[in-house]
């Protein structure tokens, strides 16, 4: 018999916290440095940043609205503790939504659109394997992603009993959310995503349109003018990993970095305020999580989940957002993958859509399951009305 879910609330301890000032207190910053974020995140808006976590930053109060905002629980799920948010639905037989973040963000990916899709959907957020509350998951070594797929299924049917669910991700999580589509079709309704997913990299370019190889050479030009953290991740990570998990400003660096990159603005104050990137930057420190989370990044090299020739039949929508890496593809690569029933280009915003664009997007992810709905509703009234023979 599984478990039922236990209550959960984040409380982090007094000498965690006394220790995290101690420790940025006493930095030591490094020399030869440039101005800008061209050779990586800007010295000065880092300075101004860590000492606004060090002095100025509520961590209590962040961590209250947190709770409050975002109702937390625990569960086993094939072997594993999951930590998830899940927000009870406003209207009977609303359909559960599992909405899935990615690198290096958290749950907190969702924290503005939680409260209104739960109009609508019953909520499933977690921390998915090796990363937050969640914590360091001993993965597949053949098949890590899709074991981590896994246990997010098992999260949402063994667990809380959901026969059918729609999903929602980007990044990491669109390709969790391809895997359960292609090994569970029967319980999914539909798949909402940002991204294509990192596999579509790899399709051959002799076997595409000029505009879809075009797409896919500025995304391999950009990857190698931008994609420095990804070869370290995906080739040495243990190596990184203790200077991030020892030192709270590298960590802050390394995230930043990629937040200004896969911002629109190319301004992280026009797209989230210093208290949002603190958030999510402290959910990596307490759970000291860094090298769990970066960990998926070598074994999916090494292992691949997915490849551009597997096709997703689920109803998928895309909502796609024009400073996500790459731009906006072409329909027809998408098409080449996915069951695409729902495109959306979106006129602002980037790679943490859910967190620059939340009306946009969360108006999008509804839009794309009451489509879904109505075309069922219409398919068992054309049943219906058929004359018998």
């Amino acid at each position: 018999m599984t478990a039922p879910p236990e209550g959960f609330r984040i409380y982090v301890a007094d000498r965690v916290l006394d220790d995290l000032h101690v420790r940025l207190q006493r930095t030591r910053w490094s020399r030869l440095e440039s101005p800008g974020w061209t050779l990586g995140t800007d010295r000065a808006y880092l300075r101004d940043l860590i000492g606004y976590w060090h002095s100025g930053y509520p961590w209590r109060e962040r961590e209250a609205l947190i709770n409050e905002l975002m109702p937390q629980r625990r569960a086993r799920a094939h072997g594993v503790d999951v930590h998830f948010v899940h927000i009870a639905p406003r209207r009977p037989r609303a359909l559960p939504l599992l909405l899935l973040h990615g690198w290096p963000d958290s749950f907190l990916r969702y924290r503005k659109v939680v409260r209104e899709l739960a109009l609508d959907f019953e909520v499933i957020v977690p921390s998915l394997p090796g990363f937050g509350f969640t914590g360091p998951v001993e993965l597949s070594a053949t098949q890590p992603t899709r074991h981590s797929a896994e246990i997010l299924y098992r999260l949402m049917t063994d667990v809380l009993g959901f026969d059918r669910f729609g999903i929602a991700g980007g990044d990491g999580g669109s390709v969790l959310a391809q895997i359960m589509a292609l090994d569970h079709p029967e319980n999914i309704t539909g798949i909402h995503l940002t991204d294509l997913g990192w596999h579509v990299g790899g399709t051959d370019v002799h076997d595409v349109t000029h505009a879809e190889r075009r797409w896919l050479d500025a995304v391999k030009s950009q990857f190698v003018a931008d994609g420095a953290y990804a070869m370290v991740q995906a080739t040495r990570p243990r190596s990184l990993a203790p200077a991030l998990a020892d030192s709270p400003v590298a960590l802050a660096s390394w995230i930043l970095d990629r937040f200004h990159s896969w911002s629109d603005a190319g301004d992280l104050d026009k797209s989230f305020s210093r208290d949002d990137l603190l958030d999510n930057i402290m959910i990596y420190w307490v759970s000291n999580t860094i090298s769990s989370s970066m960990f998926g990044y070598y074994a999916d090299r090494r292992s691949p989940s997915l490849t551009p020739h597997d096709y997703v039949d689920r109803p998928v929508g895309l909502a796609l957002f024009p400073k996500e890496p790459g731009g906006i593809p072409p329909r027809r690569l998408a098409e080449r993958t996915l069951d695409v029933v729902r495109w959306t280009e979106m006129p602002h915003g980037s790679h943490f859509a859910a967190l620059e664009e939340p009306d946009r997007y969360a108006a999008d992810v509804r839009e794309f399951f009451r489509g879904l709905r109505a075309r069922a509703d219409a398919r068992k009234e054309a049943r219906h009305d058929r004359p018998s023979v």
